[in-house]
């Protein structure tokens, strides 16, 4: 009697985490495509409307207005950029199509560290590729192109190439949590992406009003190490400041009458360590308020009200 040959499945043999990213895969994959601008250039983007709402990084499109998207599926779609953010990397496309595969957007709230993270893209050209890790840390910043720091940014060890720029970070629900960003040349296993909380208020802002809104004080800002009786006599709990130049003159600060090397301790009593806390207070639901600061001017501490307006284009 001859040896009876053992099938298998596939499906019997995988293991929990095989299964998990596998599932993903099969069920996020459709709706990552391939973003290009002047057929040069590419990178990642994500539908997140079956009538072709698309995110993917700024710096994928750069400055272009139109783009096509190259959906797995052979579907290749026209379309514009709705709006860029530099400040987060984040870009919104809307392509022409209908009924198209779509993903869900989390809550990168409630990531924790060492969840399972799969990353969708298309790394170096190579279309629809998958690999997966973990969450490695949350939390970070990251200097965006513009060279305002982007907050809550997810750090992975799931592996990113050029080209997964704008792809989907996932978890094993499906959802996707992050846009993949950026990795560091060199590094093994360090790779960043904006979580999907930031897209969610980029996505209303570009939808609502075709940017992103933030709050402007008219000044360039550096951290600055305060001397421990200046801090406490400040009463701001910190010791360093955001010393205060380029000032704009008919800026808000300008006409409030801020001055070169200024350094700001407070705004509105919220000590203020540098740059990154400073432009952390300055967005949209700021724009029309008008302010306090506290600043040490030439040894002495003075309090100046200031109405912040929203920060113009041009001002990058």
């Amino acid at each position: 009697m001859a040896a009876q040959s053992l099938h298998v499945p596939d499906t019997v043999l995988l293991d929990a985490y095989s299964l998990s990213v596998s599932q993903v895969a099969e069920t996020l994959g459709p709706a990552v495509g391939m973003v290009t601008t002047d057929g040069k250039g590419h990178g990642s983007g994500v539908v997140l409307s079956q009538d072709g709402l698309v995110v993917t990084n700024a710096h994928v499109v750069g400055s272009h207005r139109d783009v096509h998207l190259a959906l797995p599926d052979g579907h290749r779609l026209a379309g514009r950029v709705l709006g860029a953010d530099p400040d987060t990397d984040l870009a919104i496309l809307k392509v022409d199509g209908s009924a198209l595969p779509i993903a869900t957007l989390g809550d990168s709230s409630g990531l924790r560290r060492g969840q399972i993270a799969i990353a969708i893209g298309n790394p170096l050209g190579f279309e629809s590729t998958i690999t997966a890790g973990v969450i490695s840390a949350l939390g970070r910043s990251l200097r965006s192109p513009s060279g305002r720091p982007i907050e809550d940014v997810i750090q992975t060890d799931a592996a990113l190439n050029p080209g997964n720029s704008g792809g989907a970070l996932a978890v094993s629900s499906g959802e996707v949590v992050g846009i993949s960003t950026a990795m560091i040349a060199g590094a093994q296993g360090i790779c960043f992406a904006v979580a999907s909380n930031t897209v969610k208020l980029v996505l209303g802002e570009v939808l609502q009003h075709g940017g992103v809104r933030r709050a402007w004080l008219g000044v360039a800002a550096d951290t600055v190490n305060l001397p421990r009786r200046v801090a406490d006599a400040a009463h701001v709990g910190s010791r360093s400041g955001a010393v205060l130049h380029s000032i704009v003159k008919d800026g808000p600060a300008g006409r409030a009458g801020v001055r070169e090397g200024d350094v700001l301790l407070a705004l509105d009593g919220r000590p203020v360590e540098g740059p990154g806390p400073l432009l952390r207070m300055l967005g949209a639901d700021a724009i029309g308020r008008q302010v306090r600061l506290q600043i040490l001017r030439q040894g002495r501490l003075i309090e100046l009200d200031v109405v912040l307006t929203q920060r113009p284009t041009v001002q990058g």
